[in-house]
């Protein structure tokens, strides 16, 4: 159950008073859709965007807003609308759309014997987020602009909260740096070397380099520690001129992956390729045995692709996965599940 959305914080966000009004009122925190419409994802995405840029919020559908705030529930095309929504599909429009990763999550609840949709939008961990093109209905979203919530509308950023999201981000950036010197002074400058990732090299002083073959360089993975690990069928490292082996070397583990050669189907066209064998099969359906034999979980059929560190970070490490993180596929994957269709 997330900390963010359950039946009860949906409960209380629903809460009447006696006369019938919702106690709770649009803020900074809360945003009331009377109705949902997968059409106007461009009008939630602003208010995504502008949540994520403050301190995160609810979006929620099925509440009137005016001229009294009242509940009126979704109606049940609107409720099959919501509760079909696909992760992968929406955060990878947001990524599209805009220049950094937003975070949320939702959910539909019944509450008398009414549907009301829930997203909740995590606060961005890298601010400003700026739209990146023009989208939606008369444009709604404007290339270069930075959206921000306030009090209980979604605005264009005014300069003060602009500059206020820059000075973290230079102060954020400072302590980064300053912990790297700490890392680095912990393990003595004889010891450290730069991981660039671009170039594929490690640099130390004394003209010390390793270099990665470029055609390798996309599927590299330092593990930790300095030390390579191996593992049986996986590519291996060629390694040009003198290595000068480093023993103490503090290295933040640094992952660049290319899985598409490996995992080269997303959800939507593992269902495709499915259909195209098995015409009378049904999405639905395979969705569920995905989720029915653990599929997203197999190593063998599939994996997560992660959007940034930190999502994989929270996951290896402490067995989060972030909401909308999406699946590819082998092509393995659809043999077997069209193998299972089949025997239904």
């Amino acid at each position: 159950m997330s900390e963010k959305l359950n039946s009860k914080i949906a409960a209380e966000f629903l809460k009447l008073k006696e006369d019938g009004n919702l106690y709770h009122r649009e803020s900074q925190f809360i945003e009331f859709k009377e109705s949902f419409n997968l059409k106007g994802l461009a009008d939630y995405f602003r208010d995504f965007s502008a949540f994520a840029n403050n301190k995160g919020g609810y979006l929620i559908f099925g509440v009137k807003d005016r001229p009294k705030r009242e509940l009126v529930g979704l109606s049940s095309s609107a409720s099959e609308q919501f509760d079909k929504i696909d992760p992968e599909k929406i955060s990878g429009y947001l990524l599209d759309i805009f220049s950094s990763n937003i975070q949320w999550e939702h959910e539909l609840y019944e509450f008398k014997n009414m549907n009301f949709g829930f997203f909740y939008i995590y606060e961005a961990v890298i601010k400003p987020i700026i739209c990146k093109k023009d989208e939606g209905k008369d444009q709604i979203l404007k290339n270069g602009e930075v959206y921000f919530r306030y009090g209980g509308r979604t605005q264009k950023i005014q300069s003060a909260e602009l500059e206020s999201i820059i000075q973290k981000r230079i102060e954020q950036t400072n302590h980064q740096w300053m912990d790297l010197v700490q890392k680095i002074g912990k393990s003595g400058p004889q010891n450290a070397a730069i991981l660039d990732s671009e170039k594929g090299i490690i640099e130390k002083g004394n003209n010390q380099i390793l270099v990665v073959d470029e055609n390798l360089l996309s599927g590299f993975q330092i593990i930790k520690e300095g030390q390579f690990a191996e593992k049986k069928g996986a590519m291996t490292l060629k390694l040009v001129g003198d290595i000068t082996p480093i023993n103490q070397v503090e290295v933040i583990k640094k992952v660049r992956e290319d899985k598409l050669k490996e995992y080269p189907l997303s959800a939507e066209q593992l269902a495709t390729e499915i259909k195209r064998r098995l015409p009378n099969s049904n999405k639905n359906r395979i969705w569920e045995i995905i989720k029915e034999i653990d599929l997203k979980n197999n190593k063998d059929y599939s994996d997560y692709s992660f959007r940034n560190q930190q999502q994989r970070l929270d996951y290896e490490e402490r067995k989060i996965l972030a909401k909308g993180v999406p699946s590819i596929y082998k092509l393995t994957a659809v043999g077997l599940l069209v193998k299972m269709l089949t025997n239904e």
